[in-house]
Order: C-alpha cells, then structure tokens, then sequence
C-alpha cells in the first residue's frame, strides 16, 4: 500500500462523531475521525514498514500518525526519527502515545527520554515522561536502572505540582507504571505517590490517585508482570 492509498482509505473510515470525540480529547486537526480498531486492521495488512510509517507520519494527519506508530520497525528508528516524531507530536495521543511505544520499543528509548523530560515544550516532556514509564512495563528489572528510577520518582514529587498538565499526567502516568511493573520500587512509588496526594495543591491538578491503581494490581498478585509490547 502507498501513502496515497492510504490516505484515501483512512478519509473513507472517517467519522465526524469519532472526530468530535478525539478533537475533546487534545486530537489536533488534520484528522478524519478514524477509529483505532480500523486502523490495527490497516495494520495487520501492512506489519512493519520503516519508510512508510515515516512517510505516513511526515502527512501531519493525526490518524495517519497514530498509524504510523502501529507499523514502524522500531528497531530501524534512529535518533534523529524518532527526534522529528517528538517535535511533530502536537496531538495528545500522538506526544503520550505512539511516539513514546516507539522509542520505548526501539533502541533510543531511554537515552532521548531522559532528553526529553527536560524540555520546555509540554509536549516534549509528556513524551518523554510516557517513553520512561513503557520502558518499565517492558523491560525486565535488570535491565533497568533502578537507582535512577528512584530518582526520578523523586522528582516527580517535587516538581510535578509546577510542571504543566499534559507533563503533570504522563509524570503521574509514571509513578503509576514504576509502582506497578518494578516490584523493587513498588513500595518507593506508593510512599510517592502518597505525598503527591497529600500535597494541599493535589485536588486542583485533578490527576487519579496513583496508589490507588498501584494498590489495586498488588491486591491482584500481578505486580511485576511485564508485557511484550505496549502498543494498542
């Protein structure tokens, strides 16, 4: 399949309902409405596809984007890839989604996510705290770096109170998922989350409760429990 087939495929799935719904969700036009679940059918058509995931991504149409992410050869993603999905990532779903399960799932990941937690831009730095927390989910412990983990938990406490609110969620976002996939920090990240709760400014962010998710799963006896992908 071409961009251009595609292009014209997706404009025919669209659906001014499904629109109105991702536009109140921080979608960003150009989109046509497309719904996810027709995409993975585009996706089980195609697989991996290096060049045309950039290609469809480069259109700037928010549904070709999301698809992009679906088909991308992650391992072929390089550094300066995956550095213009990130500044192009304007919508929601595509700076705390698809560019974060890319890199987490390429060979970048962790180094251009420690990047991008820095930037001023709070797209950028939502991406970037969203690229940390899959890469927990995904890998093993041991391939992790703990130390720095804790760390970083430990900045969120701190600044997520000031830090702007698609930033603010995917921080949130990552205590959720330290808590949840790294048992070693299981107890660190409900500690954490539990003084961000009690934080007097905590109801005006308006952010769930991590330990209530962390605790959650714990009670379930799945803490710890890794997954292939993170892509969905």
């Amino acid at each position: 399949m071409t961009v251009k087939d595609i292009m014209t495929e997706l404009r025919t799935k669209g659906s001014d309902s499904i629109k109105k719904i991702q536009l109140k969700h921080g979608v960003r036009e150009p989109l046509f409405g497309v719904k996810v679940e027709y995409l993975k059918v585009i996706e089980k058509k195609i697989k991996k596809d290096y060049q045309l995931a950039k290609d469809l991504y480069a259109t700037g149409n928010a549904d070709a984007m999301y698809l992009a992410g679906l088909i991308a050869d992650d391992q072929k993603m390089t550094k300066a890839d995956l550095q213009t999905w990130v500044s192009q990532a304007v919508s929601q779903n595509i700076s705390e989604y698809t560019v974060p399960w890319v890199a987490a799932e390429g060979q970048h990941g962790y180094e251009l996510a420690l990047l991008w937690i820095e930037s001023p831009k709070e797209n950028v730095a939502a991406a970037g705290w969203a690229t940390l927390a899959s890469l927990v989910v995904l890998k093993e412990d041991s391939d992790l770096d703990i130390t720095n983990l804790k760390s970083l938990s430990a900045r969120v406490a701190r600044d997520i109170v000031k830090t702007e609110n698609r930033a603010r969620h995917a921080m949130n976002g990552f205590i959720i998922a330290v808590g949840i996939y790294v048992k070693a920090l299981t107890e660190n990240a409900l500690a954490t989350a539990n003084k961000i709760h009690s934080d007097k400014n905590f109801a005006a962010l308006k952010l769930p409760n991590a330990a209530d998710y962390i605790l959650k799963i714990k009670e379930k006896g799945t803490l710890g429990k890794k997954k292939k992908t993170v892509k969905c």
